[in-house]
């Protein structure tokens, strides 16, 4: 969600350090600002907005050369986006400054006892009652009064501090939300997400939870909150690219990350299997208990959770073993019983999703073992899990999850694919056959991407419809949901995804002229029935877009407008190629009205907060 950048050094221009703030606008934002020592004093700028905006502001001061630097990118839970509730925050003093990502809990009681000792507050803002407590106990250390503030705390919470009184002294703080720290020469930074710092060291320090940081120009210190003992750490050295996580003349990031799909499936293909068979080196060890499993789960979030949805039928479809799977908000607050033979397989691209990790902390109460299917190897996810399957696709940058998706859905297929070989619940002509079918896969993405135009085309002629239903059976039902998430998260128009077998149950009541139906009614044992349901909402005047396999005539001849996608031989390959169509149909549909397509409204890249 929001951004954190913190700098300490032999100082840098303003201008470099927003260009690393930048690079985490990818995570949602509506406000931002940055505070740093200038002239032996606290120099902060914030405001509403972008950072370009804040640039424009600043344009007297980008060279302007801080020793010393925080900068945040706000995305509003406690308070209006405006530039009272932007951090940075600071102190009555005005010498003091905190950003803050995350929620506290009992900052109201907090507050009443600031205010009982003669504080003022200037915002709405939970993380401003930090800064005031800091201040109340700062004497001498700002480690110590760091230290004591957060043990008042209740929440989650990244913390950057500084003080103009220690002007050569970086504090960061760790709890349930994530923060790095990145070592340079002469210089050290702290940020959210390994993109913001890229352009300045490739050598990282995935801080841990419950762990403060203290940071100069040429050391850093990590203690552990409740024990204040200094702890070891390791140092990382990341694989990814500044031109990673930049567009390379795309439009935007989503349309980029679109085309990026067929590499990483050959990426992953080339990866997790070999000499006919699935081999994943992060699963060592753990074959015996794979074999003795007595349930498996899913939790997941947004396009995670359809990702985990589809792979549930391709499971249940090639194996006896059924699986229960559940949006990890849900899943936090069943009453599951669970022991040590349950796997809970946990989906999430960032691998700090709140509501993910807090579904994985109750499985392992009751004993469950985890499995992470995740982007981001050095999460607390994957640190959380018992074992772990990279998913390969690199960063993500666009907030509407693309190229995560399809490896995701891939990954879980391949681990479906040996988890009933273990099993024995797979005969090894059918293991062959769909292993062989998989390696097709990247070719055909390719094959729906060149034909994008087309797509194009068609998202025009659709994107003067108010609302959207999106209609799947079997295998392509989740593909449906996610279709539906895809449109309304970057254009903002209302769509539904749905069983096609529920429209009579209800939704049908919906259909008429204005509104759009889409159909996925791809080559199938369900494309009759699916047939049938394109001409119940047909004859209800609404307007068909029909995803269809190459030569289908009779879908085609009743739709409005149709996408095709290439026949295959095995139909569990639709759900890849279906969601490449879907995703370029939102993304030019939005394209058309003119939305924020990286950066859609209120969402967020990485949801770390319930």
């Amino acid at each position: 969600m929001c951004g954190i950048l913190g700098y300490v050094g032999k100082g840098r221009p303003f201008r470099d350090l927003l260009g690393g703030l930048t690079r985490l606008e990818y995570r949602g934002y509506d406000s931002c600002g940055i505070a740093a020592i200038k002239n032996d004093k606290l120099f902060l700028k914030k405001r509403s907005g972008k950072v370009n905006q804040l640039k424009k502001d600043l344009s007297k001061s980008l060279k302007t050369v801080s020793s010393l630097c925080i900068l945040h990118t706000r995305w509003a839970t406690h308070g209006k986006p405006n530039r009272a509730n932007a951090h940075p925050h600071i102190n009555r003093e005005s010498n003091l400054s905190l950003v803050h990502n995350g929620i506290i809990e009992n900052f109201l009681s907090l507050k009443k006892e600031l205010l009982a000792k003669g504080y003022k507050f200037s915002s709405e803002t939970d993380s401003e009652v930090i800064v005031n407590l800091i201040d109340s106990l700062y004497t001498s250390s700002l480690e110590e009064a760091v230290l004591k503030a957060i043990a008042k705390l209740k929440g989650s919470f990244a913390l950057g501090v500084i003080s103009s009184s220690e002007p050569n002294k970086l504090i960061a703080v760790r709890k349930s939300s994530p923060l790095i720290i990145g070592l340079g020469k002469n210089e050290n930074f702290i940020a959210s997400d390994v993109p913001a710092i890229l352009s300045f060291t490739k050598r990282i320090i995935y801080l841990k939870d419950g762990q403060m940081a203290m940071l100069n120009k040429g050391s850093v210190r990590i203690c552990d909150i409740k024990t204040k003992r200094k702890v070891a750490y390791k140092i990382d050295t990341v694989k990814i690219k500044l031109e990673d996580a930049q567009k390379k003349g795309y439009t935007h990031f989503m349309l980029k990350e679109m085309f990026e799909q067929p590499a990483i499936s050959t990426k992953i293909l080339s990866s997790y299997s070999k000499n006919q068979k699935v081999h994943f080196s992060g699963l060592k060890g753990c074959e015996t208990f794979l074999k003795q499993s007595k349930k498996v789960y899913i939790s997941a979030c947004g396009t995670a959770y359809h990702a985990g949805y589809v792979a549930k039928y391709f499971l249940e479809k090639h194996s006896s073993l059924n699986l229960e799977i559940d949006t990890s908000s849900e899943f936090r607050y069943r009453q599951i019983e669970m022991g040590k033979n349950s796997l809970l397989i946990a989906i999430s691209q960032s691998g700090e999703t709140a509501d993910t990790l807090a579904a994985v902390r109750q499985a392992k109460k009751q004993g469950a073992k985890i499995l992470s299917v995740c982007n981001v190897v050095g999460s607390s996810l994957v640190k959380e899990s018992d074992f772990a399957i990279p998913t390969l696709a690199g960063p993500e940058i666009g907030v509407a999850s693309t190229k995560a998706y399809s490896a995701q859905l891939l990954c879980l297929f391949l681990f479906f694919l040996y988890f009933a070989k273990l099993k024995g619940a797979i005969k090894n002509k059918e293991y062959q056959g769909l292993l062989k079918s998989l390696k097709k896969l990247p070719s055909l993405q390719r094959k729906i991407l060149a034909g994008g135009k087309d797509i194009r085309r068609i998202a025009k002629a659709f994107s003067k419809f108010g609302s959207f239903l999106f209609l799947g059976r079997g295998i392509n039902y989740p593909s449906a949901l996610e279709g539906a998430l895809k449109l309304k998260e970057i254009s903002y128009i209302p769509a539904e995804g749905y069983a096609a077998g529920e429209m009579k149950h209800g939704p049908i009541a919906l259909i008429d002229e204005y509104r759009a139906v889409v159909c996925i009614a791809v080559n199938d044992n369900l494309h009759e029935k699916m047939l049938s349901n394109i001409q119940e909402a047909k004859a209800r005047k609404g307007k068909i877009l029909a995803i269809i396999s190459k030569g289908d005539k009779q879908a085609s001849n009743l739709a409005y407008k149709s996408i095709v996608i290439p026949k295959v031989d095995n139909t569990d390959l639709n759900p890849f190629l279906a969601a490449i169509c879907l995703q370029l149909f939102a993304y030019y549909v939005a394209k058309n009205l003119g939305c924020e397509i990286d950066q859609p409204r209120n969402l967020a890249k990485s949801v770390t907060v319930e």
